[in-house]
């Protein structure tokens, strides 16, 4: 049963809406032709894309209606994930007008709302489910730009705390659900079919791996994280809203193969996907809740999600959200790596209204990841919720612990 959705689809849609028509207000009408992550498209690409994707989904996919424009609907349809080296070179000339793509989703919006009572609630949840994962994307792609090219807040995280620490704590043996059972609710074809799986005994880091933690793995040669720099000889974190001295106790952003590179080093192992669901979910006395917290719906002292801050938190900020075991931040402040492949479940089905939204991505180049981060909708809190990002991907909000087994 879904704890976390209960306002009726069509104002989930319009709420959605709000989210990413404010973050593109921060983004300076010139810069909607830059391209801030090399492996994702320009900007003006999003603006028309959330549209485009309603429409070929419900509109013309489902209800047979005519295109609103049969050059937008196919320009701005499918995002990339292009493989490392081979990235996009199209020219900035080659995308249309802003206001030619404003008018678009004008167009699109009114024929949605006009039409979307006659679709099935299913298809609306994906739509809805799409605009908020990309809310996410766009506020990283955002956080990329240049801060002369958008509209900052001006008010950069910073911490003047320490990191916490080190401490690692006992998850007894106990069954893992991943997934979810067909029919219960809405979910995304790789999160079915319902699966559980005995998990041993191991230990869990109780918070995230910091900043000043992997400054120790830097100093000894590791790689240096995407949203560092370095001033005068010190570290500087890259915020949303500014650059300020590295925040020991943040947790520290990550591709997976330097969370993986770091677990080598500190001679301890990435969870696996059913360890990360045992850790969150389950309980000593083996009952699993649906959050890490318990049942309660989600709230701002369970952790650093719903875009309530558009940046990192200490790892010690929010333990009201800690598992049944003690562990923190299982649930925001940074999606969290998994050692597990991206891989369907068992009874793996590919959605027929969208049929290659997992399964492109089997490929052994992709990683689970589990969690949430400040830029994610509670809507996506469900433990069965899976993301996942290519192996170098450097520019998500990714963050990782380790465990002992």
């Amino acid at each position: 049963m879904s704890l976390v959705l209960h306002a009726p689809i069509h104002e989930e849609i319009l709420r959605a809406r709000g989210i990413t028509d404010r973050l593109f207000t921060q983004v300076l009408p010139e810069a909607l032709y830059d391209r801030p992550i090399p492996d994702r498209h320009r900007l003006i690409f999003y603006l028309g894309h959330l549209e485009a994707f309603d429409w070929n989904l419900v509109g013309k996919g489902h209800l047979g209606q005519h295109a609103v424009s049969t050059e937008l609907d196919h320009l701005f349809a499918f995002g990339i994930d292009p493989p490392e080296g081979k990235l996009p070179s199209e020219r900035a000339s080659e995308w249309p007008n802003p206001f030619v793509v404003r008018r678009y989703i004008a167009d699109v919006r009114t024929r949605m709302d006009r039409y979307a009572r006659e679709a099935p609630e299913a298809l609306l949840r994906m739509a809805l489910e799409h605009r908020l994962m990309h809310a996410e994307t766009l506020t990283y792609l955002i956080h990329n730009l240049p801060y002369s090219r958008r509209l900052t807040r001006m008010r950069a995280a910073r911490s003047e705390t320490s990191s916490p620490t080190e401490q690692y704590h006992r998850v007894h043996q106990g069954m893992a659900t991943l997934g979810m059972s067909r029919g219960t609710e809405f979910g995304w074809d790789n999160e079915f079919d319902l699966q559980t799986q005995h998990v041993p005994e191991f230990a869990m880091s109780k918070y995230k791996v910091t900043n000043a933690q992997y400054l120790a793995f830097v100093s000894e040669g590791g790689p240096v994280p995407h949203y560092w720099i370095e001033r005068n000889g010190r570290w500087n974190y890259r915020g949303y809203d500014g650059e300020v001295s590295l925040p020991a106790d943040f947790p520290v952003y990550v591709s997976y193969n330097n969370a993986a590179e770091y677990a080598r080093w500190a001679r301890k192992s990435l969870p696996t996907e059913a360890q990360f669901h045992r850790a969150a979910f389950g309980t000593p006395e083996g009952v699993e809740r649906q959050f890490s917290w318990g049942n309660s719906f989600p709230a701002a002292e369970h952790g650093n999600f719903d875009f309530r801050h558009f940046d990192l938190l200490p790892v010690t900020s929010s333990p009201s959200g800690d598992s049944a075991f003690g562990i923190s931040q299982l649930i925001g402040n940074g999606w969290e790596w998994t050692s597990s492949a991206f891989a369907p479940f068992s009874g793996f089905v590919p959605d027929p209204a969208y049929p290659g939204y997992s399964a492109n991505f089997f490929d052994h180049e992709h990683h689970v990841a589990k969690g949430a981060s400040c830029a994610t909708d509670h809507g996506l809190l469900r433990r069965s919720f899976r993301n996942w990002f290519r192996d170098h991907y450097c520019y998500a909000y990714t963050t990782f612990r380790l465990v002992e087994n």
